[in-house]
């Protein structure tokens, strides 16, 4: 090609001019003004032989024909050359209809892993599923960080690193009640739906501390380990379905809306209901018996290591009861 006295620019815009066209021309009929695109027709553009003849002019004026300097033959390829990070690359998209786009993506993920692609070729998963990915594991390291900061913010308030310990019980409870009202609800796990569950976190905790501070107030009255749960679990019964309930009936309009947009909110507010009505019913079950157990497993490690030592406490016995003080 520099032989004959052409550049890339000469052959590069006298193509685009013969297959694409140029509208540098206007056509002005008076007010209005129309592109004028000049380019080659479609017989003359159509077969392989015309491809050959395309004419080029050199700076000398003379005619070279696109045969003599390059090799034209027929095959298949993309209508559009694109780039990724420098790399040639092929972009597949298409819109979904009736599933998830997550649930399109796990199965266009096992497909490929049965038919990995060859060699060279590398597949980058954009769109819907990168967001997804991105969102899915920040919300993730979020949802860890809250329950680190939950139990390091009661381990300052208890001075204990036990109590604390138990409350976070309270959350895997809370976790059965969210993802079975997602799904009786046929909602799908989007953000907003974890981001219901993170708030968790904070939310059930609070039935968990009414029954262990009540316990340990109890206890250090002097009441049994047994005694004091019981207590904590009556007398704390109510407020905790007050505040339950509350928080219920207030997520109602949330979770029931129908509005356009509406379901974004939808996944959170029933994620909020089951978590908050499955820890209600189970943190007054489960929490008392992880209180129970970490009570007795506190005073056999104490026994082990000899961290209880007899002491010169008075014990008062009441008449006509058989209760210690």
């Amino acid at each position: 090609m520099s032989e004959l006295g052409l550049n890339l620019q000469v052959v590069g815009a006298t193509m685009q001019t013969a297959f694409a066209g140029n509208t540098d021309t206007k056509f002005r009929d008076g007010n209005s003004e129309y592109d004028i695109n000049i380019r080659f027709d479609a017989f003359d553009r159509n077969n392989e032989e015309d491809v050959k003849n395309l004419l080029f002019v050199n700076p000398r004026g003379e005619q070279i024909k696109l045969s003599q300097f390059a090799l034209v033959s027929s095959s298949t390829g993309p209508s559009l050359l694109e780039r990724k990070d420098r790399i040639p690359s092929l972009v597949v998209s298409s819109k979904i209809l009736g599933r998830q786009s997550g649930d399109i993506g796990v199965d266009i993920q096992n497909k490929i892993a049965e038919n990995p692609p060859p060699v060279g070729v590398f597949i980058a998963y954009e769109g819907d599923l990168k967001a997804q990915a991105e969102s899915f594991g920040s919300l993730g390291l979020a949802f860890g960080a809250s329950i680190l900061f939950v139990y390091l913010i009661m381990v300052a308030l208890y001075n204990s690193w036990v109590s604390p310990f138990v409350v976070l019980f309270s959350i895997p409870v809370a976790m059965v009640g969210a993802f079975l009202a997602l799904a009786l609800s046929m909602s799908t796990m989007d953000i907003f739906a974890i981001l219901g569950i993170i708030m968790l976190v904070g939310l059930v905790g609070k039935n968990a501390i009414l029954l262990v501070d009540f316990a340990n107030q109890r206890k250090e009255e002097g009441n049994r380990t047994i005694r004091a749960i019981l207590e904590a679990g009556s007398l704390r019964l109510r407020p905790i379905i007050m505040t339950t309930v509350a928080m219920v009936f207030g997520m109602l309009p949330i979770a029931l809306a129908k509005g356009p947009g509406a379901e974004w909110k939808n996944g959170l507010a029933w994620a909020l209901i089951g978590g908050l009505t499955s820890s209600m019913l189970l943190t007054l079950l489960v929490v008392p018996i992880i209180y129970f157990l970490m009570e007795k497993a506190r005073k056999w490690t104490n026994r082990l290591f000899g961290a209880d030592k007899p002491s010169n406490d008075i014990i008062i016995v009441k008449e006509n009861t058989s209760e210690f003080i």
